[in-house]
């Protein structure tokens, strides 16, 4: 089975001429199908970048970058939203619509694949594994910061995506809603094989990992096993 994701030579920089910054140099990296992968590092050291490029957020510039079968340097735009829409992508911030209730929110995770029988259902129960059955009528407003993070957690795993990105997706809850989303990711891999990438400072996290990778000034410099 062809590895999920698949990268060799990754390079990345932002602006150009004096003002150009390169955040990512060769970076080398196989992820398996179900695994649960931990990435860490200091601020800027490029792990919000490499995340955004696995998930099609930025078209990638040089290097090879394959994520589901689908070699991303030099897609269209039409390869990169196929990809999309078999991934689920966790942000820092919630990005939630604000004039939709939690459930309308969660259901677009699902509605990019067009109207979808059982959709509603569907986002019912994610937003009841994740503690927020009562708040499916409720508006982003009338929700705390780490209710309206749950939710998008819901939008970004209701659609059973193959792979999942997430940017810190824990950073605004508390120990037991924390440890909530982590075992549902963990649930995930192991009974459908999703495949979970996530960028986190948390260290609660560490012990459910695979793998921990550690990057700094652009790299790859550490890949371990807690195990």
């Amino acid at each position: 089975m062809t590895d999920p994701i698949a990268v060799r030579g990754l390079d990345h920089g932002y602006g150009q001429g004096e003002t150009a910054l390169q955040v990512l140099f060769g970076v080398d990296l196989r992820i398996g199908a179900g695994q649960f992968v931990v990435l860490m590092g200091a601020s800027g050291s490029g792990k919000t970048t490499l995340l955004s490029l696995l998930g099609c957020l930025r078209e990638v510039q040089a290097g090879s970058a394959l994520v589901l079968g689908q070699e991303l340097h030099g897609a269209d735009e039409a390869a990169r939203i196929a990809i999309r829409r078999r991934v689920g992508f966790i942000f820092q911030a919630h990005n939630l619509h604000d004039s939709l209730t939690a459930g309308q929110n969660v259901r677009m995770g699902l509605d990019v694949h067009g109207l979808l029988p059982g959709a509603d259902a569907a986002a019912a129960r994610m937003l009841d594994l994740l503690g927020l059955r009562d708040r499916i009528d409720y508006r982003p407003a009338n929700l705390s910061g780490g209710q309206k993070q749950r939710v998008a957690i819901a939008r970004a795993l209701v659609g059973n995506p193959e792979i999942v990105f997430a940017d810190e997706p824990t950073a605004a809850l508390d120990r037991e809603n924390g440890l909530l989303v982590v075992e549902l990711l963990r649930r995930l891999a192991r009974q459908r094989g999703t495949t979970t990438l996530m960028v986190t400072h948390d260290p609660r996290i560490l012990d459910y990992a695979d793998r921990i990778l550690t990057m700094s000034d652009g790299r790859i410099v550490q890949d371990t096993s807690p195990k």
